[in-house]
């Protein structure tokens, strides 16, 4: 089996300044100025102070040696706006530890899109990638205008079209849809582009926490563009709802399917064991009664309104299957972000944790994407059990669980080996899907009809799906 190689010394302490006296004769001692630090082992510091896993105690070169090679990234995330023209009061980007966004241009540049394109098809063609994935993102991405608002992606296309012309490019834009109009859907829909939005529920009162930098809410402007989107479903790519404790679950759920999402995605707030979320005690699972309450609704309804997909990835996860998540699971992260500057960045959640968390030093004028797979942050996310606290690696659940999503795993001056802090809602939520997939697969046939197609296709459960079954008070790191 590969294991991971890893170190627990400390860093070096940099060397004491001479105090010795000069000679006779010399000139008063005068300390010397410190010398410049180096950008790169500056960042290199900050980090390893911040989060000494992985970035003081992971040897990515011995882990290589072990047998953990890297993966390619199939993901990028194109930051065309680093400001928004909402002001959402829970938004990581703007209200959680880092404020990178201080500093970057506002507007991605047709050039830095250009190099982009560059770096993105030089990618593709080294590891022959089958397909890459393109996401607009910000800030806000429609704060562009409809004309140039495929430009980015038109340019990657172009570019893995020369360099590496079996490479499918699929493209989604992820919007607070207070900005879309026939115009810029029209624009997206030309260019191929698809359209996710972000909205906490169906209703004005879900929506509080969604305001503009004057505080006036930005509902109405949201629920106009919903209803736009809803009239193209070939664009329309689903909805993204994070999870609010104080709202009615149910409630929740089926206000949104007013807006006919083909997809729904409940988001645990980015949170960690340092900045812990709303309502969080030790030995309680509130999240998971959330969750549950909406699954329950999901699950025994006659026909499939949405597709959600937490449910859906603990599905899969149980059976075995593949899941195309980073959040759940063992499969090794493999998306980039690319802000305004050109900057090249991990995953824009890790902005939750601490200052300059995403940050990698590199950027599209210096560095290749292969660069990025051997960056301590990035590795780390790629060696699967390998990379979690011991308890979560001896845990039954972690094939499913995965040690939870990265961010929130999180612990000021220790770093992401912590179980997550949602570890008691996770351990609650996957058991009781368990539960439900393996009644299903025991039922007679017109019941299981109703269930999820997975559970159709195949009446055998595999053991991590028996396993999951079993109940177990949570046991969770405090």
């Amino acid at each position: 089996m590969r294991r991971a190689v890893t170190s627990e010394s400390v860093l070096p302490a940099p060397p004491a300044p001479s105090t010795a006296p000069g000679g006779a004769g010399s000139a008063p001692h005068q300390d010397p100025a410190p010398p410049e630090q180096d950008p790169a082992e500056e960042h290199r510091l900050h980090h390893a102070r911040s989060a000494p896993w992985p970035y003081a105690r992971l040897d990515v070169a011995a882990a290589r040696a072990a047998g953990h090679r890297p993966h390619p990234i199939r993901q990028f995330v194109l930051k065309t706006r680093s400001r928004c023209n909402l002001a959402c009061t829970y938004c990581y980007v703007y209200e959680m530890a880092d404020q990178g966004w201080r500093g970057q241009p506002p507007a991605m540049t047709p050039a830095t899109a250009a190099r982009a394109a560059e770096r993105i098809a030089e990618h593709a063609a080294t590891h022959r990638l089958p397909r890459v994935d393109l996401v607009l993102h910000g800030g806000e991405p429609l704060l562009t205008a409809p004309a140039a608002l495929a430009g980015p992606v038109d340019a990657v296309r172009a570019a893995v079209a020369r360099a590496a012309p079996h490479t499918k490019v699929t493209a989604t834009v992820q919007t607070n849809g207070t900005l879309l109009t026939r115009g810029r859907l029209a624009a997206l829909a030309a260019a191929g582009i698809g359209v996710g939005v972000s909205l906490d529920g169906g209703l004005p009162a879900h929506n509080a926490r969604r305001v503009d930098h004057a505080g006036r809410p930005g509902f109405g402007a949201a629920t106009r563009g919903l209803r736009l989107l809803a009239r193209h479903p070939d664009s329309y790519a689903g909805v993204l709802c994070v999870v609010d404790l104080d709202l009615d679950p149910v409630e929740t759920y089926e206000s949104l399917l007013a807006f006919a999402p083909p997809s729904l995605g409940l988001l645990l707030p980015l949170a960690n064991w340092s900045a812990p979320p709303p309502g969080h005690q030790p030995g309680l699972a509130p999240y998971a009664d959330w969750l549950l309450a909406v699954f329950e609704r999901w699950w025994h309804d006659g026909v499939r309104r949405t597709r959600i997909r937490l449910f859906e990835e603990i599905i899969a996860l149980l059976l075995g299957l593949p899941a195309a998540t980073e959040t759940l699971g063992l499969a090794p992260a493999a998306t980039a972000v690319i802000e305004t500057d050109g900057s090249i960045e991990q995953a824009d959640s890790l902005k939750s944790a601490y200052e300059g968390a995403a940050t990698t030093g590199m950027s599209l004028d210096t560095h290749s994407f292969d660069q990025l797979l051997d960056h301590p942050g990035l590795a780390a996310r790629q060696l699967g059990r390998d990379a979690l606290a011991a308890g979560c690696r001896a845990c039954e659940l972690v094939e499913v669980c995965g040690g939870g999503h990265y961010p929130h795993r999180y612990r000021a001056g220790e770093g992401f080996r912590q179980p997550s802090v949602y570890c008691a809602d996770l351990q609650v939520l996957i058991r009781h899907i368990a539960t439900a997939v393996h009644r299903a697969a025991q039922a007679p046939a017109p019941a299981a009809r109703r269930t999820a197609p997975a559970v159709r296709a195949g009446r055998t459960l595999p053991p991590r799906a028996a396993r999951a079954t079993v109940a177990h008070p949570p046991a969770v790191a405090s």
